[in-house]
């Protein structure tokens, strides 16, 4: 103890004294190296404020699928992969198509898509050996997602069947899309109610100056492809360039309920028009009935204008079809009314004096004077000359009644030859009319431009 300090009066020994100063030389250069060692760790160490170093140790030993999640959303990768190319091949494996209407006023078409798409994105792969996992979800806004839109529809919504998205550890990503739109298709109408065309949906992603997103479509599914009076016979995949896709959508009107309430009424009247001659060319109920058909079908095609198609490139052929039928019935009205006059009156001339009314006159007078020799008759006595002249008088009026009566027969022989004519003629040009029409709206195809969306 004394050799390690000699302590005398309380001092410290020589050796002492050596240990203590070789400990103030070192003393500043360990400070500085115990300094320079605290400064490395702790920038090894720095973490954001919010987050402790308890919790970077634990995170830095996570390697569950939660933990691989988190460090993908952290890469925040909202902009499209980016190479060489400028361009992103999205993958269409499975496309759903389905008609939900119609709209023949309008002329539009209403759609509904659904489509499988995987792209890949060489940033979001991980090391397997790390994260023992093939797949992880994803939430559907952290990272980039195709968009696809209808390039010839009105309006369309795009939205995401899940919040969520399916990646794989070399990059895949799995989403499925569902749009709506509303396509504004020319539809050839001319044929309606047997009505029959395509319409084309085009379906595309965004792509300016050879950048952007190009689309490679697998299989096309057709469901539910009734709905109202419409059918979707077919639809399928086709291109007009490699960057423009559309979907040739075939369309057929089912033909029953619009021809039972359009066309068959309208064949049922014409046809009971041409029954219509077989009543009595007088006493004016024919007229009447004609009239009533005309006043009937006019109400029936102000009922169901609402009904008809809009007017469009391909007008419907079944507008002017009413209004010949509407012609045929007014036409044969007329001539009805006219030899119902020529079958009572002899002409067809409206004026005051016409030739029918000297014949009125003159037996008029012929009646007065046959008045009065019946007068002189029973107030005087008949001699033999005054027999005579009566006779004569009564032959006279006879055989002008009989020679009226020829003449009038004669007259009603004339309209009823008149009215057979016109039955026969409107017979065969309405039956002739009707055939013709419906060939017309069964075979005549109306070409329609339905590209005219694409200007180039």
């Amino acid at each position: 103890m004394a050799a390690e300090c000699d302590i005398v009066g309380g001092r410290p020994g020589p050796e002492a004294k050596s240990h203590f100063f070789v400990i103030s030389l070192l003393a500043p250069l360990l400070e500085t190296l115990l300094d320079a060692r605290i400064y490395d760790l702790w920038n090894i160490l720095e973490v954001p404020s919010n987050k402790t170093v308890l919790e970077l140790v634990d995170s830095s030993n996570c390697t569950s699928r939660r933990c691989l999640s988190n460090v993908l959303i952290d890469k925040n990768l909202l902009s499209q992969p980016q190479n060489d190319s400028c361009t992103q091949e999205v993958r269409v494996p499975i496309l759903e198509y389905q008609t939900l209407e119609v709209n023949t006023k309008q002329l539009h078409l209403l759609i509904l898509l659904q489509a499988s798409i995987e792209w890949e994105d060489p940033e979001l792969a991980w090391d397997t050996s790390v994260y023992k996992f093939d797949e992880v979800i994803l939430p559907v806004d952290k990272i980039w997602t195709p968009e696809l839109f209808v390039t010839n529809a009105i309006t369309s919504t795009l939205k995401h069947s899940s919040a969520n998205v399916l990646v794989y550890s070399n990059g895949t990503v799995k989403d499925n899309l569902i749009i709506n739109a509303e396509v504004n298709c020319e539809v050839n109408l001319f044929n309606y109610p047997f009505a029959y065309d395509v319409c084309p949906v085009a379906v595309q992603a965004w792509g300016t100056d050879k950048c952007g997103t190009t689309l490679k479509f697998g299989d096309l599914i057709l469901t539910d492809n009734s709905h109202g009076d419409w059918q979707t016979v077919d639809a399928e995949l086709q291109k007009k360039r490699d960057d423009r896709n559309y979907i040739h959508v075939e369309l057929k009107l089912k033909s029953t309920n619009p021809f039972l309430t359009l066309m068959l009424p309208s064949y049922l009247i014409i046809f009971v028009d041409i029954v219509s001659f077989a009543l009595p060319l007088r006493g004016g109920g024919r007229n009447a009935f004609k009239v009533t058909l005309v006043l009937s079908f006019t109400l029936f095609i102000n009922i169901l204008n609402s009904q008809l198609p809009g007017d469009s490139e391909c007008s419907p052929i079944i507008r002017p079809h009413f209004c010949i039928c509407l012609i045929f019935l007014v036409v044969s009205m007329v001539v009805s009314m006219l030899t119902t006059r020529l079958s009572l009156e002899g002409q067809l001339v409206f004026c005051c004096w016409s030739k029918g009314s000297a014949p009125k006159i003159t037996e008029n007078k012929e009646q007065n004077e046959d008045e009065e020799t019946k007068a002189d008759i029973s107030t005087i006595q008949p001699n033999g000359s005054e027999n005579s002249q009566i006779l004569r008088k009564v032959a006279k009026y006879l055989e002008t009644h009989e020679t009226n009566e020829a003449e009038k027969e004669r007259q009603h022989k004339f309209a009823d030859m008149l009215d057979k004519t016109f039955f026969w003629i409107y017979f065969l040009g309405g039956l002739g009319y009707l055939v013709i029409m419906t060939v017309i709206m069964l075979n005549y195809k109306c070409e329609v431009n339905h590209f005219d969306f694409w200007h180039n």
